[in-house]
């Protein structure tokens, strides 16, 4: 297989992605551009879920109270966000707010 290099800072299957746009006609060039803004769109969405998800577990694990409710309320802003714009199916939100609520029960207990 043929090496492909990476641009500045992006994933080597982003870069197998990029290297694999041969279309021909304009309008599939820029709905490939498009797809990729989108998906580099909705990664960053799915990453700040993930790493507020890391940040309330941490709160939580410390024995912070006041530091777990805010990271709470962080998480689920960034949850809905993510619904909101679409990165995240609206049950899949739902999923992760109650596992978030879960989380934060514990640090109560």
């Amino acid at each position: 297989m043929k090496h492909i290099p990476c641009q500045g800072g992006e994933s080597p299957d982003l870069a197998i992605i990029r290297a694999r746009e041969m279309a021909n006609i304009a309008s599939q060039r820029k709905r490939n551009a498009r797809s990729l803004r989108e998906r580099d769109e909705n990664r960053r969405f799915t990453s700040a879920v993930k790493t507020y998800f890391r940040r309330l577990e941490a709160a939580v694990s410390e024995g912070d109270s006041d530091a777990a409710e805010a990271e709470h309320r962080a998480l689920i802003a960034r949850i809905d966000k993510a619904v909101q714009k679409g990165a995240l199916h609206r049950r899949s939100g739902a999923r992760k707010k109650a596992r978030a609520a879960r989380v934060r029960a514990g640090a109560s207990s």
